[in-house]
């Protein structure tokens, strides 16, 4: 028997029964779940092992969270375009001139937070190691031509979508990313995620164990098919986070090392209306801009329906974590998840380093997730 360390209110403790399940199970290895309500924490909770060899998962053990790591790169455009530097709408090109070759002059970074753009891998292939290079990451898909008509369908943008967004914010801001994010959200939320995992951090990162299958390995399918060209456009394992090299670098669509605490809570900016502590990050018109939705259809590259707001994921029938219409969600290769509920004022996250295989599907979040969401009425 696992023991759950951490707290969790009384209303929530069905939370801690969903959480401990999965180590019952035999499902998990090492995990984290935090719960926000109206701003404050009412469950942080974290248990199992960080590694192979039997070390505690701790309070502050750290891992990679993979595509939750979207939500902290839209969050952080979110704050850019509530200042007027960034205008949602307008073309890539008008900040990023490059850009607009091969057709895509209309592209827009909404339509990148949403998936339509049409450049959902690299044309040419690339190795994991260019992957750390923002620069030529850039380039390839500044030259490259969108596989569709962009704004027409989604295809899930796997790890593209990071260069394209940081190439912009570098270009408005003179700052990467990762920088932008950790200056102007994660160090004043004392938010424990990071994009670009400084070398003093280490000690505290959790072994990922990776699934049987590398990104874009799925039997039976096209191999011409726009899944499995984008998923096999660069050779991802899932093993990669476990090397220096991948957590230092910045990949701003997969490669954010943190906890379920300091995803929940950059996430209560916005499951607060913009408002935290005291401080706005950013107004509730900009956290509305979340729910404009982008596409609502079977994604090209993940199979399986999808209602895409502005940087989020929404709700519909397929994926019913909350029944609010300002509710949104995310969720990372292996298994990640964060739910974010403005209308509850309620964020979610669920953290794991035992990878489950395929993009979505896995019930270990997910039930932690309907936990919470379930508890709400006994919280008031």
């Amino acid at each position: 028997m696992v023991e759950i360390q951490g707290t969790c209110a009384p209303e929530f403790e069905a939370v801690r029964t969903a959480f401990a399940a999965n180590f019952d199970k035999g499902e998990e290895l090492g995990a984290s779940a935090c719960v926000t309500l109206h701003g404050e924490t009412v469950v942080d909770l974290w248990g199992g092992d960080r590694d192979l060899e039997g070390n505690p998962w701790e309070r502050d053990t750290i891992v990679n969270v993979w595509s939750t790591t979207k939500t902290m790169a839209a969050t952080a455009l979110l704050v850019l375009a509530d200042r007027d530097e960034l205008d949602l709408d307008a073309p890539i090109a008008t900040y990023w001139p490059e850009f607009a070759a091969n057709g895509k002059e209309a592209i827009t970074m909404a339509q990148v937070m949403g998936h339509t753009a049409g450049l959902p891998g690299w044309v040419p292939s690339i190795a994991v190691e260019d992957l750390y290079d923002q620069d030529a990451c850039a380039a390839n898909l500044a030259a490259q031509a969108p596989w569709w008509e962009p704004g027409t369908m989604s295809g899930y943008h796997l790890i593209t979508q990071g260069y394209l967004e940081a190439e912009v914010v570098r270009r408005i801001t003179g700052r990467t990313l990762g920088t932008f994010f950790r200056e102007e959200l994660a160090e004043p939320l004392g938010a424990d995620i990071h994009i670009g995992l400084p070398d003093s951090e280490e000690p505290r990162v959790a072994h990922l164990v990776p699934p049987a299958d590398a990104l874009g390995v799925v039997s039976g399918m096209d191999p011409d098919s726009i899944a499995i060209r984008a998923g096999t456009s660069v050779g991802v394992t899932g093993a990669e986070p476990n090397t220096r090299a991948w957590r230092a670098a910045e990949i701003p669509a997969a490669g954010g090392t943190g906890n379920a605490r300091g995803v929940a809570r950059v996430h209560a900016v916005l499951a607060n209306g913009g408002t935290l502590d005291g401080r706005t990050y950013l107004s509730p018109a900009s956290v509305d801009r979340i729910f404009v939705e982008q596409c609502h259809q079977v994604d090209a590259v993940l199979g399986v329906k999808m209602r895409l707001g502005t940087g989020f994921g929404l709700m519909n029938d397929l994926i019913p974590l909350s029944p609010n219409p300002r509710s949104c969600f995310w969720g990372g290769w292996g298994g990640s998840i964060c739910v974010i509920d403005v209308d509850a004022g309620v964020s979610i996250a669920y953290v794991m380093n035992r990878m489950a295989g395929g993009l979505v599907g896995d019930m270990r979040g997910a039930m932690v997730v309907l936990a919470a969401m379930g508890s709400l009425s006994a919280a008031g």
